[in-house]
């Protein structure tokens, strides 16, 4: 029984020392969050732009300037990440853009958003009905069915 204690004593020391170095660590990540999204909230700007397109590509591909590219940690230049295709007045960019926002905008959709740098944080609808993302997977499928239908039909029309 003395060997049993020994290595339960022991794992739930390493254990104590495991969630102590992560509390650390967050508590330094939280930190430099906040501090960026002041920064971010700081240099913020209200344009309006219509959406051309909406992909989800990884960084290389997105055309963005190498400035951005090559300041991305190298784990995020591969994932995959929310990117808008915009015309701003004459001017056509690729814009970052917040993840949960991605899914409520539409291409061919203009919008007034808060954009900081590349970076789209906010945005709202300028003309028409705010577009609401299908709660659950179901419907999404349903959707996007229903979109392919519609689609062939163009193509078939043409």
């Amino acid at each position: 029984m003395g060997t049993f204690w020994t290595v339960l004593l022991i794992v739930l020391v390493v254990l104590v020392v495991i969630v102590g170095v992560l509390y650390f660590l967050g508590k330094r990540a939280e930190k430099k969050q906040a501090e960026s999204q002041k920064q971010m909230d700081a240099a913020a700007q209200t344009m309006s732009f219509y959406i051309i397109d909406k992909k989800r590509m990884p960084l290389r591909d997105a055309n963005l300037p190498k400035v951005v590219v090559d300041n991305t940690p190298k784990y995020l230049r591969r994932a995959k990440m929310p990117i808008l295709k915009v015309k701003i007045g004459p001017k056509i960019m690729n814009l970052i853009c917040d993840a949960k926002l991605y899914e409520t905008l539409l291409p061919k959709m203009e919008v007034k958003a808060t954009v900081s740098g590349i970076y789209v944080s906010a945005a709202r609808r300028i003309r028409g009905p705010v577009y609401e993302p299908p709660k659950n997977k179901k419907e999404q499928r349903k959707r996007r069915r229903e979109e392919r239908k519609q689609e062939k039909a163009k193509a078939k029309a043409k």
